[in-house]
C-alpha cells in the first residue's frame, strides 16, 4: 500500500470507529444540561426566556435520540456521514440556543467548542474544515443578532461591546487552535496505532513461515511409514504378478510414484529441519541471511567481522525471526539510498555485540534525525530525490518496524550521518545505523555436549 492510498485509507476509516450509542449518552449529557441551565435561569435569577422556543429546541434532540434508540441497534457504528450529520445538528441546537439567549452574552458560548473538537478527533479534514467554519460562522452572527436576556423588571443584561468582541476572539482562536491541537494528537495516536499493528503482522508472517517449517519437518517424517510400506507392497505384487504383464506394470508405476514421494519428503524434511532445528548460527551467517534478498540489487553489499584480538571467531547468534527480519529492513533502507556500497560491519566483546550498517549515500536529512524510527515520517522530496528513486514513497514505517523488532529483541538502535563522524572513513559517509545488543541478549547459551536436538529421522528404502 502506497503513502497515498494508506492516506486515503485512514482517512475512510477515521469516523467509522464510533458507536452510536456513545454519541447518544452524549447528546443525553447535553440535554440535562442545557434543561437545568434554563431552568435555573428561571427559577434562580427570573430571566426572561423564551421558554417555548428554548423547550422546542431541547425537544426536537430528545426526539432525535428517541428515534435513534429504538430503530437503530444499539452496537450500530456510524460512518462518516452519519457522525457529520449527528455533529452538525447538535452545533445548530446548540447555537440556536444560544441565539435565544443572549448570544455571546451569554457565559455558556464556550460550548460551542465541542462539537468542534469532536470533529477533529473523528473525523476527516473536509468534515472538520466545514463543523469549524460553521462554528465560527454562526458566532459572528450572534455578535450582531440573537434575543437580549432580560430580567423580571425587563431590564436588558448584557456586557461591553470590548468583552463582546473579545469572547468572540477568544472563541475563534480556540476553534482553530483546539481543533488542530485535537487532531494532530489523535493523528499520533491512530499512526501509532497502525504501526504495531503494521509491526506485528511482519513479525507473525515470519514466525508463521518457521512454524511452517517445522510442519513440513513433521509430516515427511509421519509419511515415511506408510510410503515405505506402499513400496514393500508394491514389490512383492511386482514378482507375483510375473505372468501378467499389465498388472505388473501398474504395480511398477505405483513403487516408481511412491520412490517420488520419498524424494520430495526427503527434500521437504531437510527443508523442514533447518527451520524447526537450527535456532542459531555464526553471526555472519545471520547477518548474511538477512542481506540475502538485497545481494543482486546493483549495489555491493559487504559484510566485515571485527572481533576482538582474545576472540577473533565470531559468536552464535539468535537466529530469531525479528532480529533478522529487523536487520532485514535496515539493509534495505540502505541498499535504497547507496551509491554503490554498503557496509554491514559485525563488532563483538565480552559484552556486547553490535551491528553498524553504513552506506556511501547522501545519509540522513539533518531535520529528521530526531524523529527517524518514528512511523509515518514525511520529508519534502526535492527534484534530485524523485529522479534519483522515484519509486520510493516511504512513510518511514520499514525503519519502524525495524526498530520495534530489534528493541523487542533487546538492542538499543542510534542513527547518524558518517559525515559526523571523525572515525568513519572517507567512503562511508552516508547513513549509519548501529544496533548494539548485551551479549547474553542474541548469543545464545552453550549447552553442555550431548544435549543438542538431534536428527530427526528419515526413512531409507
Amino acid at each position: 500500500m502506497t503513502e497515498s492510498e494508506f492516506g486515503i485509507f485512514q482517512e475512510r476509516q477515521r469516523g467509522s470507529f464510533i458507536r452510536l450509542r456513545t454519541m447518544i449518552w452524549l447528546r443525553w449529557f447535553a440535554i440535562v444540561g442545557q434543561l437545568a441551565a434554563i431552568t435555573l435561569a428561571q427559577k434562580l435569577y427570573n430571566l426572561q426566556l423564551e421558554l417555548g422556543l428554548c423547550y422546542l429546541a431541547v425537544g426536537v434532540s430528545i426526539v432525535g435520540n428517541l428515534i435513534a434508540i429504538f430503530v437503530f441497534p444499539e452496537n450500530k457504528r456510524l460512518n462518516e456521514a452519519e457522525n457529520f450529520l449527528m455533529v452538525l445538528f447538535d452545533l445548530l441546537q446548540l447555537c440556536f440556543l444560544l441565539y435565544l439567549t443572549g448570544g455571546l452574552h451569554n457565559p455558556f458560548t464556550i460550548l460551542v467548542l465541542g462539537p468542534v473538537i469532536v470533529s477533529a478527533t473523528i473525523m476527516t479534514l473536509r468534515s472538520t474544515i466545514i463543523i469549524g467554519a460553521t462554528a465560527l460562522t454562526l458566532v459572528t452572527l450572534m455578535v450582531f443578532f440573537h434575543l437580549p436576556l432580560r430580567t423580571e423588571q425587563g431590564f436588558i443584561m448584557r456586557i461591553a461591546d470590548v468583552f463582546v468582541f473579545g469572547q468572540w476572539i477568544a472563541i475563534t482562536i480556540a476553534v482553530v487552535f483546539l481543533s488542530l491541537y485535537a487532531r494532530q494528537i489523535t493523528e499520533e495516536m491512530n499512526s501509532m496505532g497502525d504501526a504495531v499493528v503494521a509491526t506485528q503482522m511482519a513479525l507473525s508472517r515470519t514466525q508463521m513461515l518457521n512454524n511452517l517449517g517445522g510442519v513440513v519437518a513433521a509430516a515427511a517424517h509421519e509419511l515415511g511409514t506408510p510410503l515405505a510400506t506402499i513400496k514393500l507392497t508394491s514389490a512383492e505384487l511386482i514378482e507375483e504378478l510375473s505372468d501378467q504383464p499389465d498388472l505388473q506394470e501398474d504395480a511398477r508405476l505405483i513403487r516408481e510414484q511412491a520412490n517420488r514421494c520419498r524424494d520430495i519428503l526427503q527434500s521437504m524434511g531437510r527443508a523442514g529441519k533447518q527451520d524447526l532445528q537450527i535456532r542459531s548460527a555464526p553471526l555472519m551467517e545471520v547477518i548474511r541471511e538477512a542481506a540475502e534478498p538485497h545481494l543482486s540489487r546493483g549495489k555491493d553489499v559487504l559484510i566485515e567481522p571485527h572481533g576482538t584480538e582474545e576472540d577473533f571467531d565470531p559468536p552464535l547468534a539468535l537466529r530469531r525471526p525479528e532480529i533478522i527480519h529487523g536487520l532485514r529492513n535496515l539493509i534495505q533502507n540502505a541498499v535504497d539510498f547507496a551509491r554503490a556500497t554498503v557496509w554491514v560491519e559485525a563488532h563483538w566483546t565480552e559484552n556486547t555485540v553490535s551491528i553498524r550498517i553504513l552506506d556511501d549515500g547522501p545519509g540522513y536529512p539533518t531535520n529528521m534525525l530526531g524523529r527517524i524510527g518514528d512511523p509515518f515520517v514525511r520529508n519534502r522530496k526535492t527534484d534530485r530525490d524523485r529522479k534519483a528513486r522515484p519509486e520510493y514513497e516511504g512513510m518511514g514505517l520499514g525503519l519502524f518496524i525495524a526498530k520495534t523488532l530489534l528493541q523487542r529483541s533487546g538492542a538499543e538502535l542510534s542513527f547518524a550521518n558518517g559525515g559526523d563522524r571523525n572515525n568513519v572513513s572517507t567512503q562511508r559517509r552516508g547513513a549509519i545505523v548501529e544496533v548494539v545488543w548485551p551479549r547474553d541478549a542474541i548469543v545464545p547459551p552453550s549447552l553442555p555436549k550431548g544435549e543438542g536436538i538431534g536428527e530427526n529421522p528419515s526413512f531409507q528404502l
